[in-house]
């Protein structure tokens, strides 16, 4: 898309950066991942103690750390974003790769975590709190190996439109998961 020309067909979308499209995704999953987060608000006020009990069995330094790397992870996207604006295709490619190692990163330490809940025989089926759990993580990591395999085509096709649209792709996993670890691992 031609950044100098007007694009009437997508009104306010076509200001913000990368592909209008990707905003649209965006936007409708930030509703469902809104709707998952009311769902697990009312099921945590109808049994409070479950769930803090539940809590407890979680370990939020490993939460935390994958906070840092996926925060870091949005950092070097950024970067990239910045490089391929001013026209470093390699610069940008190197970032695009150390943002999809942290990416795998932080996927490798989330497996770590699932499988050392299943070995202490912790399942989606234990309890409420474990079903939310569960499938929030695991939705969240279906998105952020989407947002791998997007920097991966990204860094094949590098340009201006396509790295901001994995760009903004990448921030919204960000801000997911920034919402997720305080609300499944910190509040109480």
């Amino acid at each position: 898309m031609n950044r100098d020309l007007p694009n009437p067909g997508w009104g306010p979308l076509s200001a913000l950066p990368g592909n209008p499209l990707m905003w649209v995704l965006i936007l409708s999953e930030m509703l469902v991942f809104t709707a998952f987060f009311a769902l697990y608000a009312g099921q945590r006020a109808f049994d409070p103690a479950l769930f803090d009990a539940s809590q407890q069995q979680l370990d939020p330094l490993l939460g935390g750390l994958n906070t840092l790397v996926l925060l870091t992870s949005g950092l070097c996207v950024a970067l990239a974003v910045e490089a391929v604006s001013t026209g470093r295709i390699r610069r940008t490619r190197q970032w695009l790769g150390v943002s999809m190692g942290l990416g795998v990163l932080f996927g490798v330490i989330k497996v770590t975590e699932y499988i050392g809940k299943f070995d202490a025989g912790i399942t989606p089926e234990t309890n409420t709190f474990f079903g939310f759990y569960y499938g929030l993580t695991a939705f969240h990591f279906a998105h952020v190996l989407f947002g791998l395999a997007l920097m991966a085509l990204v860094s094949w096709r590098t340009t201006t439109e396509n790295v901001e649209t994995a760009a903004a792709f990448w921030h919204m996993v960000d801000l997911i998961w920034i919402l997720l670890y305080p609300l499944l691992y910190l509040l109480r």
